[in-house]
C-alpha cells in the first residue's frame, strides 16, 4: 500500500538524497575526479554513478517492493506498479566544474502518477518536497508560484539540448522570441531546480525540450502543488515522459503559448 503512506516514502527518499548529497559535496572542487563522457557533451561523473548507487540501495533495501528508473542504470526490478525515479545529479555540468549549483532528485509513480517527490540542492541546504494533493515545501516552509501577470515583467528559464550543435530543433529559436518579451531570461543548468525555483516564485516561467522523465518527475509535482501549469509546447496536459515542457506561474502561461506560436 503506498496511497495514504506518501510520507513515510517521502521521509526515506529525503534521508537518501541528504545521505548521497553528504557524499557528493565532500568531492566538489576536486580536480582530481573522473569524468566521462555518454556522447560528445553528456558528460557523468563517477559521483553520479556513485550517488545513484547509494541511492537505490538505500532504498530498495528498504523498500524492496518498488521498482526505480535511475538516469545512469536504467531500469531495477518490475516498474509495472510503483518505482522510485531518480535523478543523482541534476545538472552534472555544474558538478563537474565546481560549481555549486545541482540537485538530487527522487520522484515517486504510482500506477503512472507521480505522488511524492523531493530535491536537494546539497551546496545551499535546500530541499523541495511534494506529496500530491499536500502542497509543496521548501525546507518546511510551504511556496507558492509568483503573482506576475505580464510576460513583459517576467524572469523565465530554459536549457539547451546537449546535441544543440547536431540538432536545429536546439531552442535558440525560442530563446531569441522570449528574450525580446520579457525582462530576462537564466539558464542554470538544472531542470529539477528551474522547476523549483518556478514553484518557490523565483521564475514566473521554465521552458525546454528533451528532457527525460528523471530529470522532472520530482519537480513537476512540485510546481503543481506550489499551485503551477504544465503543458506541452500546444498546451497539451504534460506528461514527464513528454517532449516538451512549458512550465509557470500559471498568470502568463498563455502569453508564453502565444510567443511559441508565433514560431510555427
Amino acid at each position: 500500500m503506498i496511497k495514504g503512506e506518501e510520507e513515510k516514502y517521502l521521509e526515506a527518499a529525503k534521508e537518501a538524497v541528504f545521505k548521497a548529497g553528504e557524499e557528493i559535496l565532500l568531492v566538489l572542487g576536486d580536480e582530481g575526479r573522473q569524468i566521462d563522457y555518454k556522447g560528445e557533451l553528456d558528460l557523468v561523473t563517477e559521483m553520479d554513478r556513485y550517488s545513484e548507487t547509494l541511492i537505490r540501495e538505500l532504498l530498495t533495501r528498504r523498500f524492496p517492493h518498488i521498482a526505480v528508473l535511475a538516469e545512469e542504470g536504467g531500469v531495477f526490478g518490475d516498474d509495472s506498479g510503483a518505482r522510485w525515479i531518480i535523478d543523482p545529479i541534476d545538472g552534472t555540468t555544474s558538478y563537474a566544474h565546481g560549481l555549486p549549483h545541482f540537485a538530487l532528485s527522487i520522484g515517486l509513480e504510482v500506477e503512472g502518477v507521480v505522488r511524492a517527490g523531493v530535491v536537494y540542492n546539497p551546496p545551499l541546504k535546500e530541499c523541495f518536497t511534494a506529496i500530491k494533493g499536500r502542497g509543496a515545501y521548501l525546507n518546511g516552509r510551504e511556496i507558492g508560484v509568483s503573482k506576475t501577470s505580464e510576460l513583459k515583467r517576467s524572469l523565465l528559464a530554459t536549457g539547451f539540448p546537449y546535441d544543440r550543435k547536431s540538432n536545429d530543433n536546439n531552442n535558440l529559436d525560442k530563446f531569441g522570441a522570449f528574450l525580446m518579451k520579457i525582462q530576462g531570461i537564466r539558464r542554470m543548468g538544472s531542470a529539477a531546480l528551474d522547476l523549483c525555483y518556478t514553484a518557490a516564485g523565483r521564475f514566473d516561467g521554465y521552458w525546454e525540450m528533451r528532457l527525460k522523465p528523471w530529470d522532472t518527475a520530482a519537480g513537476f509535482l512540485i510546481l503543481m502543488e506550489a499551485g503551477g501549469v504544465i503543458t506541452d509546447f500546444s498546451g497539451n496536459e504534460y506528461s514527464i515522459y513528454s517532449d516538451e515542457l512549458l512550465a509557470s506561474n500559471g498568470r502568463i502561461h498563455n502569453q508564453m503559448l502565444s510567443v511559441l506560436k508565433e514560431l510555427e
